[in-house]
């Protein structure tokens, strides 16, 4: 492989994404909401930080944008269409865009919902996507701006990816999110399992993600719902569990 992804816990259920470019040695930092955990990594693997990939504007996804632009001079790169600023943004970005990191290209997916303007970036090249709070692992992220109908297409449209594509989601929620998906999906046996490793893995401490496009479709019912009014009510019902 020629790219390097890792896992950096924030606060109590945020993930900062680092992509590490191998071939350039070049790293995007995705989603940082706090700059101290970020820096510390970096500066014990040598790597250097050229960008940050914010997917929407809430502070646990943009809270040290600019503290690591003041370590690195990194280009801080969002969405376009966002009801508040991103933190010291120089690029904005919408559906369609592309960006370059060394020798990696991500396309930019429009995925209003959680927020109006929020995005997703997609890395064709190693089936790799990072989806913000959109999607989670058996769970899709709540409707504070946008529709249940927006929310839906976004899925649908992550479903058409390859089902190989790694989906690096911003929190772990997915025990919660699998305990729910029993009560709605009881006789799915994809499902039974899957909580039972990840209720394994959450006992040791571990993390539950990346997950993948074919694994979410088997087993997340906001996934596999039908249309958009299956999935508000899945929403609604998840909002009170």
């Amino acid at each position: 492989m020629t790219i390097e992804i890792v896992a950096v816990p924030a606060f109590e259920t945020n993930y900062i994404w680092l992509l590490h470019d191998k071939v350039s040695n070049k790293t995007v930092v995705v989603d940082p909401g706090q700059a101290e955990p970020v820096l510390d990594f970096i500066q014990k693997k040598g790597w250097e930080v050229t960008q940050i990939w914010n997917t929407h504007w809430h502070n646990d996804h943009t809270g040290g944008n600019e503290v690591i632009k003041a370590e690195t001079g990194c280009n801080i790169i969002g969405p376009s269409h966002e009801s508040h600023p991103i933190p010291a943004i120089d690029i904005k970005v919408d559906e369609g865009d592309e960006i370059g990191l060394g020798s990696l290209v991500a396309k930019v997916m429009a995925i209003p919902a959680h927020t109006l303007g929020h995005v997703a970036y997609y890395v064709p090249d190693h089936h790799v996507l990072f989806c913000g709070d959109t999607l989670f692992a058996m769970g899709c992220g709540r409707i504070f701006e946008g529709t249940a109908e927006q929310m839906w297409q976004a899925l649908q449209r992550f479903a058409a990816l390859p089902p190989e594509t790694k989906v690096y989601c911003g929190h772990e929620y997915t025990q919660d999110n699998g305990h729910f998906a029993l009560t709605v999906d009881p006789d799915n046996q994809a499902l039974q399992k899957r909580v039972k490793e990840v209720d394994l893995l959450r006992a040791q401490g571990k993390i539950t993600l990346p997950t993948t496009i074919a694994l979410e479709k088997a087993t997340n019912p906001f996934m596999r719902a039908k249309n958009p009014e299956e999935l508000a009510k899945l929403r609604k019902a998840k909002d009170i569990f």
